[in-house]
């Protein structure tokens, strides 16, 4: 039995450490009865979550396995069903009763034959007296005078003078009939399997009213019930939202802001880093991080360490080679399609399931030959029915979204032809809304081009130059 102070010590640990939110406190106030209180976080708490997480996370219960794997009764190892099980225990406890009622047996009949011996010496007591005065060896003449056997004249010899006057027949004939009645009963029972099934439900009775749920052994009862339905939930629920701020360094420093801070803020970095990515989510929430080299990883913002300090290194906590680039980083979003393009001038779309990483490794998603790297990982608004892809060369084609396939891993089909380099960038859009892009400097200002007539072209074209204005970074 888990002893209260650890239970309680456990629950105050999954409270510090943020793994149980939707729990407020718990405290101790027990007296002579145990009594822990458990305060949760509000009134809109679902006690069924509550209690299902602390069984969980906690030794208030413990599930362990069953194995049958039993001896049967020629010591056989075998595995046994349930139904098998009993009907074996069943065959055990009838050769018990029935060892035990032929050990009764012979205890009445060694018994019966000493009260038969005490009534032949009630009958003649004097007679046995004047033997035991007069006779150096009383107990042949005892033998030989009354046909007793050894056993009963040795057993009334030993008993004292004072014990054989207090002799009374009526006790001695009411002992003899009571365990003639008993030897019958059992001699009856040893024959009848219908006797000694009923033999064997009486006792279960009696251990059934022994190990009542009123008794003291009761109480400690193993139950066998129908399992309790499992209140399925993901420990995602457990985490307490909030929002945060995910700030990256060049050098791959990581960590997370409370609260949602202006993305341009001037973050501190140690000397010689400084910023790479920064974005607001929520501490609910699940990062994807794209490298490269293709492969995707998977990082829970609640796993963030604090911005009080610079963070920690994200290769410390995910295992991305050495010389792969990060490339993008942002929020999963159940449900999102995305769309993902390689230097190569590749690319497919792909739900963003699948490229959660359930490892540390990541997941293998955009397949990157030697010199190609992944270039643009987009989320695909609801209502986009476009694709613009822009290459090194400074050439822009658009075309119908619908012409890219979905899939969950490869290379992708072409999306851009190139004589020289490769794709810069990619991103989808709404044709009716026009192909917007980011000014450079410190503006920010957004730029829209509406007439795209020049540009849309079948998936795999060349492609012409940009409108007039776009960055010279060749970046959307």
């Amino acid at each position: 039995m888990l002893p209260k102070a650890k239970l309680i010590e456990q629950i105050a640990a999954l409270i510090a450490d943020r793994k149980l939110p939707i729990l407020e406190d718990v405290r101790d106030e027990s007296d002579e009865q145990l009594r822990i209180v458990l305060v949760p976080k509000s009134r809109n708490v679902d006690p069924e979550l509550l209690k299902e997480s602390l069984f969980r996370l906690t030794d208030l219960e413990s599930r362990f396995s069953l194995n049958l794997n039993v001896l049967d009764a020629s010591h056989t190892p075998m595995v046994m069903g349930l139904r098998e099980l009993l009907a074996h225990w069943v065959a055990s406890q009838i050769d018990i009763l029935q060892r035990r009622s032929r050990h009764r047996l012979e205890k009445i009949g060694s018994r019966l034959e000493l009260v038969e011996g005490y009534i032949i010496a009630y009958l003649n007591l004097d007679r046995i007296i004047e033997i035991i005065r007069t006779e150096d060896e009383p107990k042949p003449e005892m033998v030989a005078e009354f046909f007793l056997t050894g056993r009963q004249a040795e057993a009334i010899l030993n008993m004292r003078l004072r014990s054989l006057r207090k002799l009374e027949e009526m006790e001695l004939r009411q002992e003899r009939e009571d365990l003639l009645a008993e030897q019958d009963e059992l001699e009856k029972l040893l024959v009848s399997p219908t006797r000694q099934r009923t033999g064997l439900k009486r006792d279960l009775a009696t251990l059934r009213k022994d190990y009542a749920e009123d008794t003291a052994l009761g109480r400690r009862r193993t139950t066998i019930s129908e399992a309790a339905a499992t209140v399925e939930f993901s420990m995602d629920a457990m985490i307490e939202r909030a929002p945060v701020t995910v700030i990256l360094s060049a050098k791959g420093w990581i960590r997370g802001a409370s609260g949602h801070e202006p993305l341009d803020r001037d973050f501190k970095f140690k000397d010689g880093d400084g910023p790479a990515f920064a974005l607001h989510a929520q501490t609910t929430d699940k990062l994807l991080i794209a490298c490269g080299n293709g492969r995707f990883y998977t990082l829970g913002t609640d796993k963030l360490p604090s911005a009080r300090g610079f963070g920690e290194p994200l290769r410390s906590m995910l295992d991305i080679d050495a010389e792969a680039e990060i490339v993008v980083v942002l929020v999963f979003r159940p449900g999102a399609k995305m769309l993902l393009a390689s230097s190569a001038g590749k690319g497919f779309l792909a739900p963003a399931e699948d490229l959660v990483a359930e490892t540390r490794k990541g997941r293998a998603v955009i397949t990157c030959k030697p010199g190609v790297t992944l270039k643009a990982v987009r989320e695909v608004p609801e209502g986009h029915d476009q694709v613009a892809v822009i290459g090194d060369n400074r050439k822009l084609v658009v075309f119908a979204l619908s012409e890219m396939p979905e899939m969950s891993k490869g290379q992708g089909v072409t999306l851009q032809r190139y004589r020289d380099g490769g794709l810069s960038d990619a991103t989808s859009l709404r044709l009716a809304d026009g192909l917007s892009w980011t000014m450079g400097g410190e503006s920010g200002r957004t730029r829209t081009e509406t007439d795209l007539l020049m540009w849309r072209v079948a998936r795999g074209g060349a492609g012409r130059l940009p409108p007039t204005g776009f960055p010279k970074d060749n970046r959307f």
